[in-house]
Formats: C-alpha cells, structure tokens, sequence
C-alpha cells in the first residue's frame, strides 16, 4: 500500500492509518527523502518500501528501490502475579507472573525481598514462562516475592504475599 509520495512536485499522503503521523524529515528539495512515523504503535511494525524514479533516467529496478523492516518494541504491560497450591509446611507451590503485553514476549525473573533478599534460578525459576516453583515449604520461607517483566523496551513488577 503506498503511504507517502512526491510526484510532479506535490507531496501526497494517502488515506491510511498512518496519515496524521506520517512525511518527510527534509524538504524534498534537499534530496534526502527520509520519512518520520510519529506515535509509533505496534501495528506499525512491517516492511517498507521507498522507490525513487527519476524522469529521464534509466530504470533499473534493482538499484530503484530500498527496503527496511520496522519492529515496534512494546513494553510489558503490568503483570499479574499468583499462587498455584497450597502454602503449608512441607507443601510445593508455584509463584506466576504474566504479562498480557510484550514485544518481543518478556522474560520474567522472581526475587524475594529483603530482609531475606535472594534471587532465584532455574531449574526453581523458569524465565521464560514466569513461573518459581518453592519445594518444601517452611516457615522461613514467608515474605514478599517480586516478578519483574523485561524486554528491550521496558519492565513492570508485581508482587506477591507468601505466608506459610
């Protein structure tokens, strides 16, 4: 779908969703013919194409055009964090934390707080999936765990209470 061109010495920008947030950085008379995308949002992520053609010049279409690839980062969207079982003595639970946004998908990492800071690895904790599994449970074991989301383009926490 074409977004953006200049022909006959007009700029035009076509009826997309990208209209009010699209142009060019430079005036086209200085020959750079970058372009912005303001607001960027996810749906925005593709592969664009800019084609120059100018009049009285031999067309070669393999040296006319450029091709780029956008990726859109987003960041976690605040996760949510659960107990799977039972917390008694002696019992096995899971902590989980998802975050319904992300991109790319985040990797999580569970730490308890201080006053007993640690931080966990796997196999206890699996990054991937947001999950912490606590095996035999004791009392010493209580206290506030915290799940960071992460990506490229940010991180979120969420925290949970663990009273054995």
């Amino acid at each position: 779908v074409q977004i953006l061109s200049f022909l006959g010495g007009k700029v035009k920008v076509e009826e997309t969703e990208l209209k009010p947030r699209i142009g060019f950085v430079h005036d086209i008379n200085s020959r750079n013919i970058s372009v912005f995308i303001n607001a960027t949002r996810e749906q925005d992520s593709g592969q664009y194409m800019c084609s120059v053609n100018v009049e009285d010049d031999t067309i070669r279409l393999d040296k006319n055009i450029g091709v780029i690839n956008l990726t859109v980062l987003v960041p976690p969207a605040v996760p949510t964090c659960h107990l799977h079982g039972s917390a008694v003595v002696g019992a096995n639970v899971t902590l989980i934390c998802s975050s319904k946004k992300g991109k790319p998908s985040p990797m999580y990492q569970w730490q308890r707080e201080p006053p007993t800071l640690q931080v966990f690895f796997p196999p206890a904790q699996d990054r991937a999936r947001g999950t912490l599994k606590l095996t035999n449970l004791t009392l010493e074991m209580s206290g506030v765990y915290v799940c960071r989301a992460e990506n490229q383009a940010g991180s979120k926490n969420c925290s949970i209470v663990l009273e054995v």
